[in-house]
């Protein structure tokens, strides 16, 4: 394990989640829009509708899970319709997944709702309302939910996908929302689904491609490679041990995690990029009862004292599943040659 320092972590971004998260214009990553959009006095990530108090909203309404190409496609033309309007580009995102409320199901996220106010700030949105998703907001109705929204938002334009439906048994499809807009004086857009060359682009298909550790082609769907995050905490202390020292990153319980097995990564470090070698699974060599798996990192050419940093890896190629050696010996060989593809993929 990296040996700690105790110095204090300098982070790339506020902790705090109600932070501003769009007024400073952070600088854009390469995948998202270069479009740069005026600074509108409304720009907090909000935590709830009723915390709003925005005047004609340009708005879209979803869970925005992976913030995808998909999404960015939607985002980029709200934004931009926006602003030529002089209004504000508004996302309606919620939390938990409505899927474990409706479905009672476990859904892992492709992204916390603080990566995706990250993500969303980058692209230039205005503001971010992440409401609770819990029953009483399942049960509303269609005509009350836009109410609410002309209140707080006062809602002037709504953009919603080919497939979006809100309310009490998703009873506000388009052609309920738009009649529903004729009352409340807000205009609706449908929006055609996004496609690549495998069909169409689903938070639901790159959770499936994340989970069977189909790094690349996620990477494909989602414009940028996936990333998995936290502080760096105390493990075992065998990759020091080994001569191999690793990172073991605390992710968060709702983060989805790619199939066990090794992986090529950047590593972000605060502003600072390295290639690593990671290993997802139960380290089965020592370890084979662990039901939990750990993420560890180990960062090529780098020897500092970094617990309680936050460490940032995006995933970039799957080397091989995780496997069982019979010695240390045959583990150590193994590793030095994932550490060598990593560097060649890399590179």
């Amino acid at each position: 394990m990296v040996r700690p320092n105790g110095n204090p972590r300098k982070s790339s971004s506020p902790a705090n989640p109600a932070r501003k998260t769009v007024g400073a214009r952070r600088c854009r990553a390469p995948f998202f829009s270069r479009y740069r959009a005026p600074i509108f006095p409304i720009v907090q990530h909000l935590h709830s509708i009723t915390a709003a108090s925005i005047q004609n909203a340009w708005l879209t309404i979803g869970v925005f899970d992976g913030v995808h190409r998909g999404h960015q496609s939607i985002l980029q033309k709200l934004i931009t319709d926006a602003h030529a309007q002089n209004a504000p580009a508004v996302l309606l995102s919620f939390h938990p997944h409505p899927a474990t409320v409706l479905a009672k199901r476990d859904i892992k996220l492709l992204t916390t709702p603080d990566e995706r106010a990250d993500l969303v700030a980058r692209l230039g949105l205005d503001a971010l309302i992440t409401h609770p998703f819990d029953a009483p907001t399942a049960g509303t109705s269609a005509q009350a939910f836009m109410t609410l929204l002309k209140k707080h938002l006062g809602l002037s334009h709504l953009l919603i996908g080919y497939d979006f439906a809100l309310g009490k048994n998703r009873e506000g499809d388009a052609a309920r929302l738009t009649a529903l807009g004729g009352g409340l004086a807000y205009e609706v857009q449908t929006l055609l689904e996004v496609r690549a060359e495998a069909g169409a682009i689903s938070s639901s298909a790159i959770r499936k491609l994340v989970s069977v550790g189909n790094v690349e082609q996620a990477a494909t769907l989602l414009g940028r490679g996936y990333r998995v995050g936290g502080p760096i905490i105390h493990g075992a202390g065998r990759g020091r041990q080994l001569g191999i020292p690793t990172a073991n990153i605390d992710y968060p319980e709702i983060k989805l995690i790619p199939a066990r097995g090794i992986y090529a990564c950047r590593a972000h470090l605060g502003a600072e990029t390295f290639m690593a070698a990671v290993s997802i699974g139960v380290n089965p060599t020592f370890t084979p009862e662990k039901q939990i798996a750990s993420v560890e990192a180990h960062l090529l050419d780098f020897d500092r004292d970094i617990y309680g940093h936050e460490l940032k890896l995006d995933f970039i190629a799957r080397l091989r599943d995780e496997m069982k050696f019979d010695s240390v010996e045959t583990l150590l060989t193994q590793i030095h040659k994932d550490v060598e593809q990593t560097r060649k993929i890399l590179s």
